[in-house]
């Protein structure tokens, strides 16, 4: 086919739009594009047009994006796990600083300073803004993702007593933590023994307001909690009764609204978390080549809403890419429209996740239209590619 078209929806870094080279053709104004790719833009309310076959997020939530409606229609949304990852773990070290030594509280006080005797007030004044060295005390981790292993690592080399807790921790995961990290096999141990706890986990219906009041009930008196995944992990009501009763010293948040922005004991961090130079720049470039090998490959990566599917580069001329539901009998009638037509399958791959999966066919002769037409009208089957 021709050039490819690629709609930009945000700000993208050039260093990662450059990637996809001369076979694409990219703009902020573009109709009938095959690929999306955005930042933090809501597509909740568009209308996906037929072209469409894939959204990259240069990052890692996929909130602005509706994945299951996507789904229905073929449309693989791809995210970039793991590329602002450092970004946010520097936050995460800073967060806890700030949260113990007062420092945001002490440069302020001091910027209220008059008169020629400044040194003089600052040596009478430093005293209320005392505050505790992070070395020696408990960290707990909640989320051992790509973000939450980094930060575990980084407060074990800093000499922190670290509980890491995630159910659903991967093995790559796993390999990378630090031995030093506890094992914590609920919530409940966390909550008891942490003197910081940080949260690195998606925006779900079974976290949405994890952190609640009877969750606070069970933490260490003068926790100090670092949330630079999600605002609405936290119940705000909640927290604001928590940080009043003494339970929490210190909240620091990437995601300050009209409620907590004046709290006392809240640090309202204006969404830092990934917002850094590389980490844009690894995010932009982690969602364009992932695009790039779907689009002239067929393969996905890092996919939230179809399953790891990879040929490499097809060493013949035609490949058949089908999106279907996950049900019985669709290799066979896919199989049956190629065998009449008489079609030899070099090679061929099939990989499900959930409701849906994917199927990649590697072919000698060139499908005739009739026959991708007779593919696409199988009942299951969402979106069909020839490349």
């Amino acid at each position: 086919m021709g050039k490819y078209k690629i709609k930009t929806l945000n700000g993208i870094s050039e260093s990662g739009l450059e990637k996809f080279g001369q076979n694409f053709e990219v703009g902020e104004k573009m109709d009938a594009p095959h690929g999306i790719i955005l930042r933090s833009a809501s597509l909740h309310e568009m209308e996906f047009p037929d072209s469409l076959h894939c959204i990259a997020r240069a990052g890692a939530g996929v909130n602005n994006i509706p994945v299951d409606k996507c789904a229905e229609k073929g449309i693989v949304v791809f995210n970039t796990p793991g590329a602002n990852a450092n970004a946010v773990k520097e936050l995460a070290i800073a967060a806890m600083l700030l949260s113990s030594r007062k420092i945001v509280e002490g440069i302020n006080w001091t910027r209220s300073l008059t008169g020629d005797d400044v040194p003089k007030q600052v040596e009478k004044g430093k005293a209320q803004f005392v505050g505790p060295e992070i070395r020696d005390k408990k960290l707990g981790v909640i989320g051992l993702g790509a973000i939450g292993v980094m930060v575990a690592n980084a407060a074990v080399n800093m000499e922190m007593d670290v509980y890491g807790y995630d159910p659903y921790i991967s093995v790559d995961h796993a390999w990378g933590l630090s031995r030093s990290v506890k094992k914590a096999n609920d919530l409940k141990k966390v909550f008891k023994h942490c003197d910081y706890i940080t949260l690195h986990i998606p925006l779900t219906d079974e976290t949405k307001g994890m952190l609640n009041k009877e969750a606070f009930a069970q933490m260490k008196e003068g926790v100090r909690i670092i949330n630079l995944s999600r605002g609405e992990l936290v119940n705000d009501a909640d927290m604001i009764d928590a940080l009043e009763a003494g339970i929490v010293s210190e909240y620091v948040t990437d995601f300050p609204n009209e409620k907590m922005i004046n709290v006392p004991g809240v640090i309202p961090v204006p969404h830092l978390g990934a917002s850094t130079p590389e980490s844009e720049n690894n995010c932009a470039v982690m969602a364009v080549l992932q695009t790039k090998d779907f689009l002239e490959n067929g393969n996905i990566r890092n996919s939230v809403n179809f399953p790891v599917c990879d040929m490499g580069i097809s060493i013949v001329k035609h490949r058949l890419t089908i999106a279907h539901k996950n049900i019985p009998k669709m290799l066979g009638q896919i199989s049956a429209v190629l065998a009449e037509q008489g079609t030899n399958i070099a090679n061929m791959i099939n990989r499900s996740r959930g409701d849906y999966a994917y199927t990649m066919v590697d072919l000698e002769e060139e499908i005739t239209d009739e026959n991708v037409k007779r593919i696409k009208d199988i009942a299951g089957v969402l979106k069909v590619r020839v490349i």
